[in-house]
């Protein structure tokens, strides 16, 4: 019979035994705890002043024990914004970030869009061609629907190129665009967030193009949390690249709907912890929603070193509206990445990461996370950069240096690096080659980021003569997911898939969140409650 004993319940340690319904052992509980789509019911025993659980339909009190509590259900799917699901026709508030080269490949994108979750394609890094190759493909796949888009990078030393990419992602009608690495606002990421604004019959402003802005300083987020300033609306209006109509919408709506913090992740990044950056966003955009009147609310998510479910679990506690992982997915079967990186990546723990020059922000000392362990990209690059910033060009290098960075790091001499340099810069951006014969340190800059740019496509193409020079994005995300997946089945390579990397993260998440839940009624959760072993989920 279901209910209470009302004769005096047998004790173990001083806690009453577990009875059919409920659960005082820390075995009970924690069996308790993992059943997240249940609702649970705290019961307090007023005999012994212990707290326990009760899964299911509201067990009958009796004399010594009664409901003092009780939890709804909890799915993965609530763990976040209900706004960021609608808006983006997602199931999950889960996103698979945009890993350049098209590490994050279109396959990744398109598994992403049907396990209804969204993703970026990484388009940063790759020429024009390849990236509108890319769109067609998800067009052709996935273009039905809305939970997909591809990466804008800022590229300072290359505006025309950025300008190229966002025509490319406005003419094909791309529905989300990630905008990264952006030091502030540019024309063409406004024009990516202004086109297609229009309002419907009930005055509602309704976008075509929904941006998401990558941030890691205030001042930052705050420029893409506002509208777009007037006259970088009036050039793109001058330009021909806005109607006048959207412009004055524009003017009305923050230029991104959706700002991710981005904390201690691969690639570029401030190393900003998480705990402190997303609550000071969150504020800030509290602020500006009140001070703008804006009419519905910019969502914030969270991401770097999100590689376990308590790491996302701890996100979505400090308010992200979504989580973005990146780091994790470079594992997956669907990654653009060598299996011999593969390999490597797998071996990395939570410290073996470091930083290193970034090939597209080199002149400018911005520097991004690699893998440390296996190889040592991180170290020849920032000598590279010690010698760019210590000579004012080639031609200046002594000639020992010049025979060790030959030797060591470029494996060939200057003038052969130099030509097959020119020869991309006279296919990508002639005018660069133009600056370099009038500007010996930016011909030196060119040449080292042969270096840096090669050593992804290296890492990418398994050339595995030049492993020691892998560039790896990655972050201590990445160690952290190796130590939960260890000797589960998401160890073995072959069961990464992108999709059941983020599944099991967010149903480790749910049971976290549930475990945290239940211990603040004051009972006495284990710890195994707070652990989520991977397994394969459908």
């Amino acid at each position: 019979m279901s209910g209470f004993a009302t004769t005096e319940p047998a004790q173990v340690d001083g806690r009453p035994a577990d009875g059919p319904r409920v659960k005082f052992s820390p075995e009970g509980i924690a069996a308790a705890v993992a059943e997240i789509r249940e609702p649970l019911h705290i019961v307090a025993d007023t005999s012994t002043a212990c707290v326990g659980v009760a899964l299911g339909s509201p067990p009958v009190s009796g004399d010594r024990q009664e409901i003092v509590g009780m939890l709804p259900p909890l799915y993965p799917e609530w763990l976040g914004s209900h706004s960021f699901c609608t808006t983006h026709c997602t199931r999950f508030p889960y996103v698979a970030g945009e890993m350049a080269n098209g590490i994050a490949t279109t396959r990744m994108v398109i598994e992403m869009a049907h396990a209804e979750m969204l993703g970026f394609f990484g388009a940063a890094g790759l020429d024009l061609v390849r990236v509108e190759r890319a769109v067609d493909e998800l067009v052709g796949q996935v273009g039905g629907g809305s939970n997909w888009g591809v990466n804008l990078i800022h590229s300072p030393g290359e505006p025309q190129f950025e300008e190229r990419v966002a025509d490319l992602l406005v003419r094909r009608g791309v529905p989300r665009v990630s905008a990264s690495a952006f030091m502030g606002l540019t024309l063409p990421v406004v024009r990516c967030a202004a086109t297609g604004l229009r309002a419907d019959h009930s005055g509602r402003i309704e976008r075509r193009t929904q941006l998401f802005a990558k941030v890691s300083r205030l001042e930052v987020a705050e420029r893409f949390m506002s509208p777009a300033p007037v006259k970088m609306l009036d050039a793109l209006v001058a330009r021909g690249e806005l109607t006048e109509a959207e412009a004055r919408l524009a003017a009305r709506v923050p230029v991104a709907e959706d700002v991710t913090v981005e904390a201690d992740s691969g690639g570029h990044t401030d190393n900003r912890p998480l705990g402190a950056l997303l609550p000071a966003v969150i504020a800030l955009r509290d602020q500006l929603v009140s001070r703008h009147g804006y009419t519905r609310p910019i969502r914030v998510g969270a991401a770097g070193g999100l590689g376990s479910p308590e790491g996302v679990a701890a996100a979505f506690a400090l308010g992200a509206a979504y989580i973005v992982t990146g780091s994790v997915n470079q594992a997956s079967v669907e990654a653009g990445l060598s299996d011999d990186a593969k390999r490597m990546l797998a071996q990395a723990d939570v410290a073996d990461v470091t930083m290193a020059p970034a090939a597209d922000m080199f002149e400018l000392g911005v520097r991004l996370q690699v893998l440390r362990r296996g190889t040592m990209f991180a170290a020849r690059a920032a000598r590279l950069y010690d010698i760019y910033r210590n000579h004012s060009g080639l031609e200046q290098i002594p000639a020992e240096v010049r025979g060790k960075l030959e030797r060591d790091i470029l494996r060939a001499p200057i003038d052969e690096i130099w030509s097959e340099t020119a020869c991309f810069w006279q296919r990508r951006d002639p005018a660069e080659l133009a600056r370099a014969e009038h500007d010996p340190k930016h011909r030196m800059a060119l040449l080292f980021r042969w270096y840096l740019g090669k050593s992804s496509r290296w890492a990418i193409d398994g050339e595995v003569s030049r492993r020691t020079d892998y560039q790896i994005w990655c972050g201590p995300a990445m160690g952290a997911f190796n130590r939960w997946t260890a000797g589960t089945f998401l160890a073995e390579p072959a069961n990464r898939s992108v999709v059941q990397i983020a599944r099991n993260l967010l149903e480790g998440a749910a049971v976290v969140t549930r475990a945290h839940q239940v211990r603040t009624y004051g009972v006495p959760v284990p710890a195994a409650a707070f652990t989520f072993a991977p397994r394969p989920l459908a």
